[in-house]
């Protein structure tokens, strides 16, 4: 079996997928995505091409050393998540070609079902707490929102108590549910410090992203003083960008997103180097349902595996969507990724790129989103 074609196009509203063809007929989806940047997805992994025509698809690991390698330049969110899209198709076309699921070559499910996160929001409290009730109500057993507008290096107590009053009214409504928080790498140490203490009452089942993660010796400042576990990744990018991470224990959860970390196969092996360390996963996904399928393959088949983020369900875009019961995830069966991608009706769509959105301080500053 041979590579014949590499496709990848704009996916409303803000993804990419990707399509890799066979001279056997057999057909893989990836999702490269990369938020507010398809275009540049788009000629990543047009240029990933010249690597992949003409190889045989099965063989993952070598195509996939090639494109890390071949390019000379390495890494980076670019590169990497139009590699990771790729990677989730060949495993696709492999599981396709030999009529098993992914989860099945890789060893086989250690888990019979998944376990998922709903997303509560809201800026003021009656909001927040009536979004975690509705999480609650839809069967979701943890949730996850985001309590910090933009933040100065050091802010004053109005903030802290701003924040303690949101996470208190989501306490409120979720009862005994899990409830995680998303400080989106807004925060600086000192703050991400200040504002753990003030929620350690309140339970979190872990904060996201405390600070931004190029200094891992400030992550680790955060992790050592608060007992919250403290989780990361989503802006990682393969092994290298996780070794420091894990060989300092900065984390308690990684965050790794399958299409941006590398696809499947990388993050395979993120999740085994945390391992060693007692580490959990909880790959970040707040993407399309092609993403969400590789995610799924992986959960299955991967003992430190914790929770998944979801963003979509694939509702419009795949024909047999997922579906959330009981706050697990549906388990596709199919062979590959076990999915079928409505491939007429995607194409349809009408496309606008989606840009990121843009915060300021008070005096008009640059803020972090």
């Amino acid at each position: 079996m041979k590579i014949t074609k590499v496709e990848a196009f704009p996916v409303p509203p803000r993804w990419v997928f990707c399509k890799v063809e066979t001279d056997q007929g057999i057909t893989g989806w990836g999702e490269p995505s990369l938020e507010g940047h398809a275009a540049t997805q788009v000629a990543a992994v047009a240029e990933l091409a010249r690597v992949l025509v003409g190889e045989d698809p099965l063989r993952i690991e070598h195509l996939w050393q090639g494109m890390y390698r071949w390019g000379f330049y390495r890494g980076g969110p670019v590169l990497m998540s139009a590699l990771s899209g790729v990677d989730h198709a060949l495993w696709d076309i492999f599981g396709k070609s030999v009529g098993l699921p992914v989860h099945q070559l890789l060893g086989g499910a250690c888990r019979d079902k998944v376990r998922v996160y709903g997303g509560c929001g809201g800026s003021e409290p009656a909001q927040l707490r009536e979004s975690a009730q509705a999480c609650v109500a839809a069967g979701f057993t943890a949730m996850k929102f985001c309590p910090v507008d933009a933040t100065e290096i050091v802010d004053g107590f109005d903030v802290i108590k701003k924040v303690e009053a949101r996470m208190a009214a989501a306490r409120e409504g979720a009862g005994d549910a899990d409830v995680a928080l998303d400080f989106h790498g807004r925060i600086s140490p000192p703050m991400a410090i200040a504002l753990a203490d003030a929620l350690r009452p309140y339970h979190p089942f872990f904060i996201e992203e405390p600070v931004q993660c190029e200094n891992v010796d400030a992550l680790v400042r955060v992790a050592r003083s608060t007992p919250i576990p403290i989780a990361t990744g989503e802006r990682l990018y393969g092994t290298h960008g996780f070794r420091e991470v894990i060989e300092k224990d900065a984390a308690s959860i990684l965050q790794p997103d399958l299409s941006h970390a590398g696809g499947i196969t990388e993050v395979r092996k993120i999740a085994a180097m945390a391992n060693t360390h007692y580490m959990a996963i909880a790959p970040h996904c707040p993407l399309g349902p092609v993403s969400l399928a590789a995610c799924i393959q992986f959960a299955l088949c991967t003992p430190n595996f914790l929770i998944q983020e979801h963003g979509y369900l694939g509702q419009g875009y795949l024909k047999n969507p997922f579906t959330v019961t009981d706050g697990y995830l549906s388990i596709p069966t199919a062979p590959g990724l076990g999915i079928e991608v409505d491939e007429e009706a995607v194409r349809a769509m009408p496309w606008q790129d989606w840009d990121t959105p843009r915060l300021s301080q008070t005096d008009g500053s640059v803020a972090d989103w």
